[in-house]
């Protein structure tokens, strides 16, 4: 069974930075995109950033362009999406998850493009 867990969240001002991991249990994670989600109080989850499983290409809503990457090492079964310039509005509990397939096939990703999800890290950005 696939575990993940997120860790690095945490409370910054605004114009700070943040860098969340995922580390991944189980044998799929080397070929399996992988996602950063996240929901913000009294919103619905969406979707922040993506990345396929031999790094060819990375996807990014457009509210984190340019300021946050997202990366990933095969060999440690870890995503990371580092986080700079952040703004209160990019508060919310942040996820991450094992994709379905080993590329992205949709410029915006889905929570149905993902099969496991961690517990979520909370992320606070004051002003």
């Amino acid at each position: 069974q696939v575990r993940l867990e997120e860790s690095g969240g945490g409370l910054v001002q605004a114009g700070g930075s943040l860098r969340l991991s995922c580390a991944t249990s189980g044998r799929t994670f080397s070929v399996s995109v992988m996602g950063w989600f996240r929901r913000a109080p009294g919103k619905e989850r969406e979707f922040v950033a993506a990345i396929n499983w031999n790094s060819s290409r990375s996807y990014y809503a457009d509210s984190v362009k340019g300021r946050f990457t997202v990366s990933r090492d095969n060999a440690k079964n870890t995503v990371y999406l580092q986080m700079n310039s952040l703004k209160p509005e990019d508060t919310a509990v942040y996820y991450c998850a094992l994709g379905l397939r080993p590329y992205i096939t949709t410029m915006t990703p889905t929570a149905d493009d993902f099969g496991s999800w961690g517990q979520g890290t909370q992320v606070t950005v004051s002003s």
